[in-house]
């Protein structure tokens, strides 16, 4: 094992001990639910394709633990509310007076339903907005068949809000059911029991009997068939797409029991994935029953698929165990990379796994050089709540996971894991409540190993400590040996003996590259290696960031085509935050946004409109 430099100080006691303090309140919401809470969701909506837009209503049903109180506030961003009822205790529904407060530009705006009593349940009527930030529409000219529109949703972080009217918050578990009406011909999915042989006759009906919050909350419509891949999962995918993505998924059985060995059954009754059209902003959403994945993935060999154990892992870690609220995404997403990690080692091996780990810490690395120090935290303030989505949530919330097995040893610590999801399942935490369970059941009941003021550390404190260990790994040792000879002019690009490279060992490569390196060498490598145009997302993203840096002119044609067909934003922003380094780079990345923008999600256009705002503001 080798350890890492130090990475940062940690912050003094006096500090960590004031973030202990936390609220559970979810400041991103303006939902009261210590007052009352949703504890059921019935959705009655029609999917109008011309107008692009859900039309119907939502029924809540309602826990009021203030029984004295005569408000119920909902989340909301762009939603027309056109009429809302609510139930009388013992009564029939009757119309109830509500209003919609400014909207603000992170939270939307709150619904207020003014109540005589502590009212059963309420039924919202209403319909979005084009805009609404959630949901894509696309055109059939903008999916791989052609032929269908298609629709998908995206509820995380705090989006559910602009197609339903809710508690937008993931502290509020609640069970749905909805009757969807869709156009003949086209398939409605939800995250939900979705049934793979429900005949194409435009009325779907859904059942999620676990609780979820409403970031998990998800509804895709289109030109979608289907192919199983075990006894307990199937890929959902266009016709031309489905094929290719079941070859790519097949190992999805074998994840589930693995996962299941290591912490427990599999609480959700059936792992399906979608595969999105390319305009998906993310790499996967962990929607319970139906992930929805990117096809950036699908490369032919399994090489990316790491991505399916992420959204799989969810399943334990996010899912049924959720962080409160988005300050504490690491309790989502760090638990959630270190369990994904797990499952890779498991099912395709060691080397593997350590291979895609010392990438994501190279990267944090990277990140924590550029990155103020508070924003470094496991439980940092944030400005909106899509910002949670770092590499500190991910990266460094597994890094501590990893120290913390490394001291206790493999198998207390996967023992404590599985009790950890047994104990919280189907409960939002935040992380001083799981911290109170890991001095309890870890720290004490294993003197000696870890203090709970070093895991603190971790957590409350900038970088990453001095005793962080990353593994060793002989290949990607070779492949940097390598790169150091050819930057030294020591060895020919043709001779780096890439043929044998997968693609993690590519990518490791490609991120070594000095930021200063010419265009000469750039067009070399591309020469030996045909990097321009790549058909692996992972490998062409860091190609055409050195190319951008370089200046090397010949890659920008099937660099457009790239940011144009892919919408995934950890894929294109980087490129256009790179091009708008330089007046020339700004005006290109400007052309083929321009280009690019209407197959885009509303999340990555509003990315790159940011990337793209200082350094258009600073050439004025």
């Amino acid at each position: 094992m080798s350890a890492l430099p130090r990475l940062g100080v940690l912050v003094l006691a006096s500090v960590m001990n004031a973030q202990v303090a936390t609220a559970q309140t979810d400041t991103f919401s303006y939902a009261q639910p210590d007052v009352v809470r949703v504890k059921s969701l019935a959705l009655q909506l029609a999917v109008d394709f011309e107008r692009r837009e859900l039309a119907g209503s939502a029924e809540l049903q309602l826990d009021w633990r203030d029984r004295a109180a005569r408000e119920l506030v909902l989340d909301t961003r762009d939603l027309v509310i056109d009429k809302v009822e609510a139930w009388g205790v013992g009564g029939p529904p009757h119309e109830a007076r509500f209003r919609l407060d400014a909207s603000d530009p992170v939270r939307g705006a709150a619904l207020r339903i003014a109540l005589d009593g502590p009212a059963p349940a309420v039924r919202i009527h209403y319909h979005t907005l084009p805009q609404a930030s959630g949901l894509q529409w696309m055109t059939p000219a903008q999916t791989a068949g052609k032929k269908h529109p298609f629709m998908y949703s995206q509820s995380q972080s705090i989006h559910a809000r602009s197609w339903v009217p809710l508690q937008d918050t993931p502290a509020v578990r609640f069970t749905y059911s909805a009757a969807v009406r869709v156009p003949k011909a086209l398939r409605a999915v939800m995250s939900a029991d979705n049934d793979a042989r429900h005949a194409l006759d435009g009325e779907f009906r859904f059942r999620m009997a676990q609780p979820i919050p409403s970031y998990l909350l998800a509804i895709a419509v289109g030109d979608l068939a289907v192919r199983e891949t075990g006894p307990r999962s199937a890929v959902y995918a266009e016709p031309s797409v489905v094929t290719k993505a079941a070859r790519e998924f097949a190992d999805t059985e074998k994840m589930i029991a693995t996962t299941e060995k290591l912490y427990g059954p599999y609480r959700w009754d059936r792992y399906d994935i979608l595969v999105l059209p390319p305009s998906f902003p993310f790499g996967g959403m962990e929607n319970p029953r139906l992930t929805f994945a990117t096809p950036t993935v699908l490369v032919g060999d399994k090489s990316l698929v790491s991505l399916v154990a992420h959204e799989l892992a969810h399943s334990w870690s996010g899912n049924l165990v959720t962080n409160a609220n988005w300050r504490h995404m690491w309790l989502n997403e760090g638990f959630t990379t270190y369990v994904e990690n797990r499952i890779v080692e498991a099912v395709y091996g060691k080397a593997q796994a350590d291979e895609e780990f010392i990438i994501a810490a190279d990267e944090l690395r990277r990140e924590i050089a550029s990155t103020p120090p508070a924003t470094q935290w496991l439980v940092p303030e944030l400005d909106d709540a899509d910002d949670a989505a770092s590499d500190f949530a991910y990266v460094k919330g597994a890094w501590l996971l990893r120290t913390i097995e490394a001291r206790y040893g493999r198998a207390v610590f996967d023992a404590y894991l599985r009790e950890y999801f047994d104990h919280f399942a189907f409960q939002s935490i935040t992380t001083e409540q799981m911290l109170q369970w890991m001095q309890a059941r870890l720290i004490d009941a294993h003197p000696g190993k870890m203090s709970l003021d070093e895991i603190k550390a971790w957590i409350y404190g900038p970088g990453v400590p001095a005793t962080a260990q990353v593994p060793d790994s002989p290949r990607l040792d070779a492949i940097a040996a390598a790169r150091k000879q050819w930057l030294a002019g020591q060895r020919s690009a043709i001779k780096l003996d890439a043929r044998r490279w997968n693609t993690h060992e590519w990518m490791y490569f490609l991120d070594g590259l000095p930021v200063d390196l010419d265009a000469r060498r750039v067009a070399e490598l591309d020469a030996a290696w045909h990097l321009n145009g790549s058909p692996n997302a992972e490998i062409a993203r860091r190609w055409y960031l050195a190319a951008i840096r370089a200046d090397y002119r010949p890659a920008r044609s099937e660099m457009a085509k790239y940011m144009t067909r892919i919408g995934r934003r950890y894929l294109v922003v980087p490129l256009y935050e790179e091009l708008a380094k330089s007046a020339d780079g700004l005006a290109f990345a400007r052309e083929v946004y321009a280009k690019a923008k209407p197959g885009y999600h509303p999340m990555t256009r509003a990315s790159i409109e940011k990337a793209l705002a200082p350094a258009a503001a600073a050439q004025h």
